[in-house]
């Protein structure tokens, strides 16, 4: 079982991310939803995720910043982060990466390409299952 926390201020996106996950992981998910970057760290303080998805542009604290403050935490720093984000900047998309995400994806979120990247992650020995 892989559990997930899916970050959005969007509800809506929250539910096509959700769907994605459910259509296209090879295993049992438990998702956990959070409209923002500061109710994602209650929750992620509540249980460790194995994998955070996060929108980068939300009010409050952004992906950016719960990128940064993940990465920064001595117990979640290991939690692989995938980024969604409506920008298609390149620079941007590098500027991400090397702050720790595992990958960048381009908003809409279609299941292959979100499946892809999960799959990428367990291939990878980054998400263990």
């Amino acid at each position: 079982m892989i559990n997930v926390v899916i970050v959005d201020d969007s509800g809506t996106a929250r539910m096509m991310i959700r769907k994605c996950i459910e259509i296209t992981a090879p295993v049992e998910v438990d998702v956990r939803e959070a409209s923002s970057g500061d109710e994602a760290l209650k929750v992620m303080k509540e249980k460790v995720p194995d994998l955070l998805i996060s929108d980068l542009n939300m009010p409050g604290m952004d992906g950016e910043k719960l990128l940064k403050f993940t990465k920064a935490s001595l117990k979640l720093n290991e939690v692989p982060v995938i980024i969604i984000s409506s920008a298609g900047n390149p620079k941007r998309k590098e500027e991400l990466l090397s702050f720790g995400a595992e990958t960048v994806l381009q908003k809409p979120i279609t299941p292959p390409v979100l499946g892809e990247a999960i799959n990428d992650l367990i291939t990878n020995g980054v998400l263990n299952v």
